[in-house]
């Protein structure tokens, strides 16, 4: 018996993991304009369900809504997203910065969904992006490449507001990503574009501060801890468990 209990303890916290969430990412009809507003061809995708926080239900809503939606043709992999937010505001404008000191928008994409060599992009309501490729998880000793680019990379932002005036009260921001499959080169060990019926392991974070103004402008409130959004929860604070990543299936129609 006393074993029983003890494995039992042991088998608790795994049944208490939510599942990962699920996607049928469908076909775009033609090619998708790249320039922030989610219309056109988006129609036809679902939106996920709204983020919630990155430790699980068990936790408080976000203050905000964000969702995304994604398509997919022999070109790219687009990714949208929706993102409420009564204060727009953004600092970093060099490529490649540390994109979360911001409040930001996150991608992560694990094509064979074996934990190893997979890819992350974030980027900030001022269209800055950082690109970067992990041979592994850090737990398991991985290093991040900065070095790894996105060549033909395409992204967009609209503001539905006015970025980083605090004199008034915004809407949100909308996004676009359009990743050409190229740039998962043969590290995605999965065919490139993928097949109808292919599955990968995905996840979106969103990143939020508490802000205050100094001398007139947004920063973070020091001392205080960020939020972590998601779409797919992971149990604990920490992006880099793809095991809990969302499934997404790319449909044939």
């Amino acid at each position: 018996m006393p074993f029983l209990f003890a494995l039992l303890l042991t088998l608790l916290p795994l049944a208490a993991q939510t599942p990962p969430n699920r996607y049928e990412c469908r076909r775009a009809p033609s090619p998708v304009r790249i320039d922030g507003r989610i219309d056109g061809q988006w129609k036809i995708a679902p939106w996920t369900t709204d983020f919630g926080d990155i430790e699980g239900s068990a936790k408080p809503l976000p203050r905000f809504r964000t969702r995304a939606r994604m398509l997919w043709d022999d070109d790219y992999f687009y990714i949208a997203a929706e993102l409420d937010e009564p204060h727009v505001w953004g600092t970093l404008t060099q490529h490649d910065s540390v994109i979360l000191h911001d409040n930001d928008f996150e991608v992560f994409v694990d094509p064979n969904g074996d934990r190893r060599e997979y890819f992350e992009f974030e980027m900030n309501a001022l269209n800055t992006g950082w690109d970067l490729f992990l041979p592994k998880t850090y737990i398991d000793g991985g290093k991040a490449d900065n070095s790894w680019e996105i060549p033909g990379l395409r992204t967009a932002v609209r503001v539905m507001g006015t970025l980083n005036n605090p004199r008034d009260r915004d809407k949100g921001w909308t996004l676009e990503i359009a990743i050409p499959w190229k740039a998962f080169g043969e590290a995605a060990r999965m065919p490139l574009p993928p097949r109808a019926g292919d599955t990968w392991r995905v996840n979106f974070s969103r990143v939020e501060w508490q802000h205050e103004l100094f001398e007139g402008k947004y920063r973070r409130v020091p001392g205080t801890k960020e939020d972590n959004w998601v779409w797919s929860p992971q149990g604990k604070v920490n992006m880099h468990l793809p095991e809990h990543w969302g499934f997404v299936e790319f449909s044939g129609r």
